[in-house]
């Protein structure tokens, strides 16, 4: 391995793990969309990312749990069919040819890249209506969360995070939490499968290293992005960003190819754009209605009124 590769992959676990601790989804979408653009066959790649997830899974469950945002029932209710799901998905994505499977493998990242982009800038935040976990409601969730992740080398929390949080069912921290705490099962049968059918050469044992390392200097920084940037901001770039990378594959299975595919990129990059602005306007809108709420109710603003004197004092 040269050090330009070393450089690229470290820079890859570190955006992944960057992108899902800061939105607690992402990581097998983001390194999969990204080694997929160096390279990278699709099972090979899904089989590096689901061993590295190991390791991750277990960090960020651990994490979860010691907070208290862990649900365990919930965490088997998952866990059990995301990992019947994941081995069956990865020998589904192991016995198709490498360039049959790419062009279907950017159309589910794609799904999944606007599933972020939806999710996480348009989201509303509704009453929560707490029940219990049920395996009829959890069981297929996992089954088909599981499969997606082995096939398109992420997905399981785009799909269970996303589609918990739409049904209220649970807390947001427990949501994520418990999918986080699950991911590592998922990810050692989806290993598992891979191993089976592929066998230990299929994984670049090398880059799961390095994406290991790269996401555990990651973790820091994306706690505390989480308290500075809006979550809504950088869910809108990394949805953009994954749709970026897959729009040549999927718009291949359409027929379109040629300038058509770079005006369809900077389009997208565009709408990610300003949607970003978008969201930010919003927030500053919500900041000084509520600063100009905080003045009619006659509340004190110390910053505010601080801020001109410390000015004078410094000039």
């Amino acid at each position: 391995m040269d050090l330009g590769y070393i450089v690229l992959i470290l820079l890859i676990g570190f955006v992944a793990q960057l992108v899902d601790g800061s939105l607690g989804m992402g990581y097998g979408v983001t390194s999969a969309t990204l080694l997929a653009t160096i390279g990278f066959a699709p099972a090979v790649a899904s089989a590096t990312i689901h061993v590295a997830k190991i390791g991750t899974g277990i960090m960020s469950g651990t994490a979860h749990w010691r907070f208290g945002n862990v649900h365990w029932r919930a965490v088997f209710m998952l866990a059990i069919p995301g990992t019947i799901g994941a081995f069956a998905g990865a020998l589904a994505i192991s016995y198709i040819a490498a360039d049959v499977a790419a062009p279907w493998v950017s159309v589910i990242l794609a799904v999944l890249g606007l599933v972020v982009l939806l999710r996480t800038v348009f989201g509303r935040q509704a009453a929560i209506r707490f029940h219990d976990p049920t395996t009829k409601v959890l069981g297929p969730l996992g089954l088909v969360g599981g499969f997606i992740d082995s096939v398109g080398g992420g997905g399981w929390g785009p799909v269970t995070t996303s589609t918990l949080m739409a049904s209220n069912r649970m807390s947001p921290n427990q949501v994520i939490g418990t999918v986080s705490m699950s991911e590592f099962i998922v990810a050692i049968g989806a290993s598992v499968g891979f191993l089976v059918a592929l066998g230990s050469e299929s994984i670049e044992w090398g880059a799961t290293a390095l994406l290991l390392i790269g996401g555990l200097f990651a973790a820091p920084i994306a706690a505390w992005l989480v308290s500075r940037l809006d979550h809504r901001v950088l869910g809108g770039l990394v949805g953009g960003m994954i749709l970026v990378y897959n729009a040549e594959n999927v718009l291949r299975l359409l027929g379109v190819v040629g300038p058509a595919v770079l005006v369809a990129q900077v389009t997208i990059v565009g709408l990610s754009l300003a949607i970003c602005a978008w969201v930010m306007r919003g927030r500053h809108q919500e900041r000084d209605d509520t600063q100009r709420t905080g003045k009619r109710a006659g509340v004190p603003e110390p910053h505010l009124e601080q801020a001109p004197l410390e000015l004078e004092g410094t000039s």
